[in-house]
């Protein structure tokens, strides 16, 4: 079959399967009949207030049942759904809003206030919809989102169809620039994350929509928690692969990662799947876990997801020993690419930092396009070849950089730098945007990160170049210390990183101080490096 949609396949599972959970968020259990039903009433909103083939439809919601409710709808009506970064302020949001030509929002009632002061500057958007909170109500100018949904609606069926062809948008801030729209065929999106296959289970692809409703009825419940945000990536496509299978995705009832209450709903609900971003989720869960002995009973958690940072070697070993049936899998991607390797971990088989095998639709290219050789040590940029997006929307320019043409296929290139291990396998080291080069030395902020953990003081870490008048920038750690440790001094961290990389990668300046981190669990370099800049008292 060709010209997968998620509505179809939907669809499909809620006939099959219309009392088996969908979403669950505390006490709310939301069937896949429920999701159906919910769904198809707001896709018929939004086709009744006039909106268009492709139309934008954004979804600037905390994760709860609501955001994958708001893109099944998009689905259904053969609409673009799109993410909105909830920290955003005004001046973010419009420029997120416009660039997307957004038509309609639909938005938690406590993100009114800043709404309120951006209305007038979005004039397209011609539909607001606003979910409730308690004592945030729903102000006069939106839609009750709640009343719309309670609404029984005739199935929605748009004059123009669906088609594989129809988009999904995500949109990262990347390290540098303003964030961009990943431009995903629903088709390619779905093939890429497996077609509803799964070959390390030895799950065959699916064939048809009314195929993911069979296997439903007779499939063991998969219990996915998206404990890192629905606005990003990792989480997004977890529960969208969660759901083809029939799935149920549950989320954390607080808006703000909370690791007693993930190990609170892992230990209620007996979720046996969680979807994270790398070491600034994986971290806290473990300092809980360790913090809290016997507590909670994670034995029924079979799998762990992570993409998009570093996730250390020595924090899933640690895990490991907590939930030992468990497997850590360690993706490398990005918004734009999807697989580019893949490290498995179970007990007694974990992986290194970093140390990721080649997805099989995978490569590592030159700058100028030819593949470097195992074993040669030469720096090369990962890239994956087959389902790839279409492009960055309305930035021609940006798609020429990042999706290129080598050997003749057009591959998506994120950035992300790597060598080629004699084995095949690949080391990770980092994103070329974020290189420091000093003395002409090119040093990767993310190995240094990862040598810098490794000491017992150090809970995480951030490095970023600052001026300097002789190279040109030198090497400085931002580092936030593990509760009640004594802190090291720079001469110690430095040595302590010259043991495991190279000694012109070593630090030489210091601060130390809080990480800032996204809600993704990204590290804002941005501020990091300001933070440096300002506590050093360097003027640039």
């Amino acid at each position: 079959m060709t010209g997968w949609t998620y509505a179809e396949i939907f669809e499909a599972i809620a006939a099959a399967t219309p009392e088996r959970p969908a979403q669950i968020q505390g006490e709310r259990v939301i069937s896949w009949g429920g999701f159906d039903r919910r769904a198809n009433a707001l896709a018929a909103h939004l086709l009744q207030a006039g909106l268009t083939q492709g139309a934008k439809v954004g979804a600037f919601l905390y994760n709860a049942p609501e955001y994958l409710e708001t893109y099944y709808a998009a689905f259904k009506a053969g609409l673009t759904p799109f993410n909105t970064n909830y920290r955003y302020g005004a001046d973010e949001l419009v420029y997120l809003f416009e660039n997307a030509d957004a038509e309609a929002i639909v938005f938690h009632a406590s993100f009114a206030p800043v709404i309120e002061t951006i209305r007038e500057r979005l004039p397209k958007v011609g539909l607001w919809i606003a979910v409730a909170l308690p004592g945030c109500p729903v102000p006069a100018w939106a839609a009750n989102y709640d009343a719309i949904v309670a609404e029984t609606r005739p199935p929605a069926a748009p004059a123009w169809g669906r088609s594989g062809d129809d988009m999904l948008f995500l949109y990262t801030g990347g390290t540098t620039g303003m964030p961009k729209a990943v431009m995903w065929r629903q088709d390619d999106l779905f093939n890429v994350l497996g077609a509803g296959g799964n070959v390390l289970t030895g799950i065959e692809p699916l064939t048809s929509p009314q195929e993911a409703g069979e296997r439903a009825k007779v499939a063991e419940p998969n219990l996915l928690l998206a404990a890192a945000p629905l606005m990003h990536g990792t989480a997004q496509f977890s529960a969208l692969g969660s759901l083809v299978a029939g799935g149920c995705i549950i989320t954390l009832p607080s808006h703000r990662f909370n690791v007693l209450e993930l190990w609170g709903e892992v230990d209620r609900l007996r979720i046996n799947n969680l979807a994270i971003v790398g070491q600034a989720f994986a971290a806290p869960m473990l300092e809980a876990l360790e913090a809290h002995p016997g507590r909670w009973d994670v034995s029924c958690v079979r799998r762990i997801g992570s993409s998009g940072t570093v996730w250390a070697f020595e924090n899933k070993q640690a895990l490991l020993s907590h939930m030992p049936e468990a497997v850590l899998f360690d993706s490398l991607g990005s918004s734009e690419a999807v697989g580019l390797g893949a490290s498995m971990s179970a007990a007694g088989q974990t992986a290194e930092t970093a140390r990721f095998m080649v997805g099989p639709n995978s490569a590592v290219f030159t700058e100028d396009g030819r593949r470097v050789e195992p074993g040669s040590g030469e720096r090369g940029l990962v890239a994956t070849a087959g389902f790839v997006p279409v492009g960055y929307y309305k930035d021609p320019e940006k798609s020429a950089k990042t999706f290129r043409i080598f050997e003749g296929r057009r591959w998506s290139v994120p950035g992300d730098f790597a060598t080629v291990e004699v084995d095949g396998g690949m080391t990770l080291l980092g994103r070329g945007s974020q290189v420091i080069n000093t003395g002409g030395e090119k040093v990767f902020p993310e190995e240094v990160e990862e040598a810098l953990k490794r000491h017992p003081s150090v809970r995480d870490a951030v490095v970023v170049g600052v001026p300097d008048p002789r190279f040109g920038e030198r090497i400085c750690a931002v580092v936030e210390l593990e509760a009640h440790a004594e802190a090291p001094t720079l001469d110690a961290l430095a040595r302590h990183v010259r043991a495991q990389i190279a000694d012109y990668k070593a630090p030489r300046e210091l601060v130390l101080a809080p990480i800032a981190r996204a809600p993704n669990g990204k590290v804002d370099y941005k501020a990091s490096k300001a933070l440096a800049l300002e506590a050093l008292k360097i003027r640039t």
